[in-house]
């Protein structure tokens, strides 16, 4: 097995390949195939593992064509941005996850080991709010010595598209039997492919639908909507182009107020607000709701071939 090392301030990250299918959605109907990456396996105890995926560095188009159906102009306007490597969260946190690190000491504020209502291990962590994910950001880095925190938004859609320019990592659409959100609305108009049409009203188990994008990420799209690092901004006028996070002011996270940015929809979402450039802002750093949660980003330096 070849092994790659990543190399950061607090210690080296050995990581190994793992194989993961991807579909794509055309006119013609689904195509399936298999795909590689790499991966490291972060142990937060016998029974918990945390599966972060190596996300190279890339430039990308962030935002959305004015000819984009459902989009706005707060996916505006479409400017390149340069992401450097780093690792995500192969699925959002899951409550199993959650109550592991909830149970850590405090650093800023106190965390409900069981918030969820839609509970289940392997169900991602919902009803907490940014100050809740940035805690347990602070107390995973703590706990393993490696800088955890959220994803900026550049690197949430960058990580999200995986080298696409379509609506979806899947293509111009998606189906119900790919991702979990309300079917009620459908995208596209790709009349040759059998629709599902299942609207389960509640989370699903990460992973469960075993499609990833091309990076090796899982329910990006729909499931539970995940925070963003970021302040909120009405658009992308005078935003960084470096992939950093986008702040109005340098006070600490858990100081900051106001909105906070939401990415890839949710079960309870119609799916035109499950596309790559969609951005909800509709939530306070303080709201708690049962399908919102997130993914975790781990920051790296240099990769070694």
């Amino acid at each position: 097995m070849t092994e790659h090392q990543t190399e950061n301030n607090d210690d080296s990250i050995k990581t190994q390949p793992f194989d993961f299918e991807v579909v794509t959605i055309t006119i013609q109907g689904k195509k399936g195939f298999r795909k590689q990456a790499q991966h490291f396996i972060e142990n937060l105890e016998n029974r918990f593992e945390l599966e972060m995926v190596s996300i190279p560095k890339g430039t990308f188009m962030m935002g959305a064509p004015e000819k984009e159906k459902n989009s706005n102009n707060s996916e505006r306007p479409q400017h390149q941005v340069t992401v450097q490597p780093f690792f995500m969260g192969k699925y959002p946190v899951t409550q199993a996850q959650w109550k592991f690190v909830a149970q850590l000491p405090q650093i800023n504020r106190e965390l409900d080991p069981y918030p969820s209502k839609f509970t289940g291990a392997n169900r991602p962590v919902e009803r907490v709010s940014w100050y809740d994910a940035v805690e347990f950001c602070s107390r995973l880095s703590r706990h393993t010595g490696r800088n955890y925190r959220l994803p900026s938004e550049a690197e949430w859609e960058y990580a999200c598209r995986a080298g696409t320019t379509t609506p979806f990592h899947f293509g111009e659409t998606i189906t119900t039997d790919l991702a979990n959100y309300d079917p009620f609305l459908h995208y596209g108009e790709f009349t040759t492919i059998e629709l599902q049409e299942i609207y389960r009203k509640k989370t699903t188990e990460v992973g469960s639908f075993g499609v990833a994008n091309n990076f090796g990420l899982y329910d990006m799209h729909g499931n539970v909507w995940e925070w963003c690092l970021d302040d909120w901004h009405d658009n992308y006028e005078g935003s960084p182009t470096n992939g950093i996070a986008w702040f109005n002011s340098n006070e600490p996270s858990f100081d900051k107020t106001g909105l906070a940015i939401l990415r890839g929809g949710s079960w309870f979402h119609y799916c035109k607000f499950c596309r790559s450039a969609f951005r909800d802002f509709n939530s306070f750093r303080d709201s708690l709701y049962n399908n919102i949660g997130f993914r975790v980003v781990c920051e790296v330096g240099r990769i070694l071939q």
